[in-house]
């Protein structure tokens, strides 16, 4: 694993005494040199073992090769016409190409300058994407400096950040940014990686209302979360009363949630409504909701299941049986096999349990038609007084 700062290189102003330099305050009390390129004092701190700066062809290229670091006459002709490429708003790789290695001599790094586009639509916007992945291996800390250059590089920054973790599982150590104030002509600095957790919130709640896993919020929750994962299992296995109850259990901790974590908080009751099933007076009402609720997912044979579940358990309790006993179950089951809708919801379970198309060509019907299974679904459920 290596450590890399991917830094964008902007164009801020400059007079007869070159461009405006600033004092980066990190916040740590130890002040940094006044500098016009927030990745010199960056990378000092970061110590990144991979430094790439990227800039249009109008950015301040020039800059990087004068007054911050000395160079004497070394590069000389190639900084010349770097300089005048830079008035022209026309540097090319080529101009940057001789001068590369001299920057990293200088800094005892390894350096990639390159020229990117102005991201002004889809198109140039994806292949800023692609270059910055092209400059991140597999596993890689990544830091991402997105304090100069245009005013929409913060979102591309972020978008990039997310892209990274997924395409090469790279660990997002930093988004910074170098917020100057024109009063005091200081900028403090601010690491937005905290975004990435209201990223990470996000997908977490999308991946769970297309699948209906609480384990996908065991990453990021406290010490409690293993108790979601049981309680996915044990949903899943069609064990509405021990998920019931690990979901309790974890409703029950004080320490559900990490303490002072802002996006948890931010995100907090739209979890708990998710999971308000387990809410229900007893296990034919839980199988209810959560019938509904993979109906609502369109997973249609988890819908079934719990469906029949349902049912079965009203009518266990209706006889006064043991809702929770096998044999007062099947008992009640057999009395339900009497009712033809329970009977239909039964052979359309099995349909989608088997993938293989029955004889019967009413449930043949129903199981070829996504619109037509869902309003059958609907209705059976009603009929069998399993309620939305």
């Amino acid at each position: 694993m290596s450590s890399v700062l991917l830094t964008f290189l902007g164009r801020v102003p400059k007079d007869q005494n070159g461009y405006r330099v600033t004092r980066y305050d990190f916040g740590d009390g130890a002040p940094t040199a006044p500098s016009a390129f927030f990745g010199w004092p960056l990378q000092r701190r970061l110590g990144a073992r991979r430094l790439v700066i990227m800039g249009t062809r109008g950015s301040m290229w020039d800059h990087l090769f004068e007054g911050d670091l000395p160079f004497g006459r070394e590069g000389e002709e190639a900084r010349l016409a770097l300089v005048e490429a830079v008035q022209d708003m026309a540097v090319t790789p080529e101009h940057l190409r001789p001068l590369t290695p001299l920057l990293a001599e200088r800094l005892g790094c390894e350096v990639w300058l390159e020229i990117i586009p102005y991201a002004r639509d889809a198109a140039e916007q994806v292949e800023l994407l692609r270059l910055m992945a092209a400059h991140v291996a597999g596993g890689d800390e990544v830091h991402l400096d997105v304090t100069h250059g245009f005013r929409h590089l913060p979102m591309l920054g972020v978008l990039s950040a997310l892209h990274l973790r997924i395409v090469r599982q790279a660990q997002i150590a930093g988004i910074w940014y170098g917020a100057y104030d024109p009063d005091t002509g200081e900028a403090p600095v601010h690491n937005l990686v905290g975004l990435l957790s209201i990223a990470d919130w996000l997908q977490a709640l999308h991946t769970y209302d297309k699948d209906g896993d609480y384990g996908v919020f065991a990453e990021l929750l406290g010490p409690g979360s293993r108790l979601l994962r049981e309680a996915a299992f044990f949903e899943r296995t069609s064990n509405s009363t021990k998920a019931r109850e690990a979901l309790g259990g974890w409703f029950s901790r004080e320490d559900r949630y990490p303490p002072q974590d802002a996006a948890a908080e931010l995100f907090r009751d739209d979890l708990e409504q998710r999971l308000t099933w387990i809410k229900g007076q007893d296990r034919a009402k839980w199988e209810n909701n959560l019938a509904w609720q993979y109906l609502e997912r369109g997973d249609y044979l988890r819908a079934a299941i719990f469906g029949l579940e349902s049912a079965v358990s009203a009518e266990t309790r209706r006889a006064a049986g043991d809702i929770n006993n096998w044999d007062d179950r099947d008992v009640a089951r057999e009395t339900l096999s009497q009712q033809e809708d329970f009977r239909l919801l039964k052979n359309i379970r099995n349909g989608l349990a088997h993938g293989v198309l029955p004889k019967d060509n009413r449930i043949t019907r129903i199981l070829v038609d996504q619109n037509r299974l869902e309003v059958e679904l609907r209705r059976l459920f009603n009929k069998l007084g399993i309620k939305h």
